[in-house]
């Protein structure tokens, strides 16, 4: 039987998001961020949220235990809140305290639905980088309307209904 994915949003503290990191590369999840990646990146004294929005069962793969695939909100170094996903096994999910009101918990997921992706800051950081890295005069700046936006993934959260959480 397939386990009821909770609806709650979790808070964590950066080791604990780094445990759930490790957790998931040790069972080679595919949702998640490399622990290195997170260590360089995270606001060491942050809080992090963890919103279940799938369960995950790999038919494919009998070997790996089933998950639930986490949309995150992460406080990365630059103070920033980005947008990331995270493959957690229900029973670690569990016990994490729950210590978020409802009033909380909708405001972090509305955070969730505006936040940049991982993917989105990365590049984003790194083109920054690369311009004060670069000799004055070699900085080509592109037109807004030439370069598309990039398009929100399909899986984020939808609306969130009257009677949630």
């Amino acid at each position: 039987m397939t386990p009821v994915l909770p609806r709650t949003v979790r808070a964590v503290d950066t080791a604990q998001l780094l445990d759930l990191a490790q957790e998931a590369a040790l069972h080679g999840f595919s949702q998640r961020l490399p622990v290195d990646w997170l260590r360089e990146h995270l606001a060491a004294q942050a809080t992090h949220y963890l919103f279940p929005t799938l369960v995950q069962r790999l038919t494919h793969r009998p070997e790996v235990p089933l998950q639930w695939r986490c949309q995150q909100l992460l406080t990365v170094s630059t103070s920033e809140q980005i947008w990331g996903l995270l493959d957690v096994l229900p029973d670690t999910f569990d016990k994490i305290p729950e210590t978020l009101d409802t009033t909380s918990k909708k405001d972090i997921v509305n955070r969730i639905e505006q936040a940049v992706t991982v993917r989105e800051w990365t590049e984003r950081t790194a083109s920054l980088l690369t311009a004060r890295q670069s000799p004055p005069g070699d900085l080509v700046m592109t037109h807004p309307h030439q370069a598309s936006p990039t398009p929100r993934p399909a899986h984020r959260a939808g609306p969130l209904p009257v009677d949630w959480m």
